[in-house]
């Protein structure tokens, strides 16, 4: 039974590469995890974890090989590639390591890019939607400015007002603080949190930087393709309640 109130559950999920042949191997095992509505989450592990695998599959960037993947309460599996868009375009915001900004469109521009997925052109509406959420995200001043004559905090905070832009049950981001200084870094952190509380919006971050993952609500922990939590092994596959603040495995 799917909890009307989670953004994202995974049931009994996995993830193989090269099925079928001598090299098969399976990066994620059994995977269980539901992320309610307005949480905002912490993902780590040591590289080659599965983290990344799991992440492209909650984006719908990848299909698992078993389980059930529920994108608000709609079951994923089965559905064609133009149903799968549709829901990632609609449902899902990213926020990447590499800011992904197009250097030669201006703020803005990169704003609206996701309203006009599938050939649409750009209306009043749109750009008016964009520019208040640069002013959300401290940016309104540079909304004609071009993306590659920005600092790389205020090209990372554009990219969260574009993963913003269609108004996403959930937004993931992959270190997106990975390439910013200190200050900027908390400074983008701060911002997420702060869209976070103001709109309910779902955030999954995934961060090696420990001292960001603490000021989540939630730190979900991936080891050898399995979710564990503090004093579990890596079999086990209980998930951290929202009200606990598990710390970082040393």
């Amino acid at each position: 039974m799917v909890d009307a109130a989670d953004v994202v559950r995974l049931e009994g999920v996995r993830k193989s590469y090269n099925i079928g042949s001598p090299i098969e191997v399976e990066v994620l095992h059994d995977v269980h995890l539901s992320l309610p509505s307005g949480e905002f989450a912490a993902l780590i592990g040591p590289s080659g974890s599965g983290k990344s695998t799991l992440l492209n599959i909650i984006g719908l960037l990848d299909r698992p090989s078993g389980g059930h993947l529920f994108i608000e309460g709609q079951q994923t599996s089965g559905l064609d590639d133009a149903h799968i868009t549709a829901i990632r375009g609609h449902s899902i915001g990213f926020v990447f390591q590499s800011h992904c900004l197009i250097s030669a469109f201006t703020a803005v521009e990169n704003v609206m890019m996701p309203l006009l997925v599938g050939g649409g052109f750009p209306t009043t509406a749109m750009r008016e939607r964009a520019m208040a959420l640069l002013d959300e995200v401290g940016l309104a001043q540079f909304g004609n400015n071009l993306a590659n004559n920005m600092s790389g905090g205020q090209q990372q905070r554009v990219a969260i007002a574009r993963a913003l832009v269609t108004q996403p049950a959930i937004v993931l981001a992959d270190e997106p603080t990975g390439n910013l200084d200190s200050q900027s870094a908390d400074a983008v952190f701060s911002l997420m949190r702060k869209v976070n509380e103001a709109s309910g919006t779902t955030f999954l971050i995934v961060t090696h930087n420990m001292d960001l993952a603490r000021r989540c609500e939630r730190i979900i922990e991936v080891v050898d393709g399995r979710i564990v939590t503090p004093n579990q092994t890596s079999g086990s596959q209980k998930i951290t309640p929202r009200t606990e603040q598990p710390a970082s495995s040393g």
